[in-house]
C-alpha cells in the first residue's frame, strides 16, 4: 500500500535539508532546546473530513503546538500565502514561528531566543 502523499513529502524533505535547517536541527535534536521534542519536516494536517489539507513544518513541538519554518529568499514572493498558511493552522491552535536562514546561519543561539516559551 502507497503512503499518503504528505508523508512521502515530508520524506523527500528530510532528505534534502537546507544548511539553515541542517544547523537548527542540531540545536533542536534530543530534547536539547529547552527539553522539548522536535520532529523535523513533519506533515501537519487540517479541515474537515471532505477537505483533507495539510503542511509540513519545518520543525514542529506537539507538546507545545509550535511550529518553526526556516525561511529562505523564496519566500520573499509567498508572504501572503504564508500568512494565510498561518492564519489557517492558528485557527486550529497552532503557533507559528519564522527565522530566515540568514538569521539562522549568523547565530542560531540568536535565532533560537526567538521562540517563545
Amino acid at each position: 500500500m502507497t503512503r499518503p502523499i504528505k508523508y512521502r513529502v515530508a520524506r523527500e524533505l528530510r532528505k534534502n535539508p537546507t544548511p539553515a535547517e541542517a544547523l537548527l536541527w542540531k540545536h533542536l535534536r534530543n530534547r536539547q532546546f529547552r527539553g522539548w521534542k522536535f520532529l523535523r519536516q513533519h506533515p501537519i494536517a487540517y479541515g474537515n473530513m471532505n477537505e483533507n489539507f495539510f503542511s509540513v513544518a519545518d520543525f514542529y513541538c506537539h507538546e507545545k503546538r509550535l511550529i518553526i519554518e526556516v525561511d529562505g529568499s523564496i519566500h520573499d514572493d509567498r508572504k501572503d500565502k504564508d500568512a494565510h498558511r498561518d492564519h489557517i493552522l492558528g485557527i486550529y491552535g497552532y503557533r507559528v514561528i519564522r527565522l530566515t536562514n540568514e538569521d539562522v546561519l549568523k547565530s542560531p543561539e540568536q535565532a533560537l531566543s526567538l521562540i517563545p516559551g
